[in-house]
């Protein structure tokens, strides 16, 4: 279940990041709201996560779906480019992610 949790807490981090910049510096009310509640509910369920999970893992886990995925929401939506260079990165970040992930299961054996 934490690993569910530490998924949620990631997407979670995705659209409070993604809903900060439609929130222009928090000066749009609603966007604003949106970025604050999905905050808190990320640090929430990343709570969760960490209380069985290694909090190095889990929080790197946490940190990599973040900019995984709002690296790539930049892409699509605000039309940040798309480069090969950003592309290897990121997949070099899901890598780590996985090398992390296998390890705490190793771990937990």
């Amino acid at each position: 279940m934490a690993w569910i949790f530490l998924l949620f807490a990631g997407i979670l981090e995705i659209v409070w990041a993604v809903s900060m910049k439609y929130s222009h510096g928090f000066t749009r009310p609603w966007p604003s709201v949106l970025t604050i509640g999905t905050a808190f509910l990320s640090f929430y369920f990343l709570a969760r996560a960490v209380a069985t999970l290694p909090i190095g893992t889990a929080y790197a886990i946490w940190t990599g779906i973040g900019a995984v995925g709002t690296a790539i929401l930049g892409v699509v939506l605000f039309r940040e480019p798309a480069t090969l260079l950003r592309a290897v990165c990121i997949l070099l970040i899901v890598g780590g992610m996985l090398g992390l992930k296998v390890s705490a299961a190793a771990l937990t054996r």
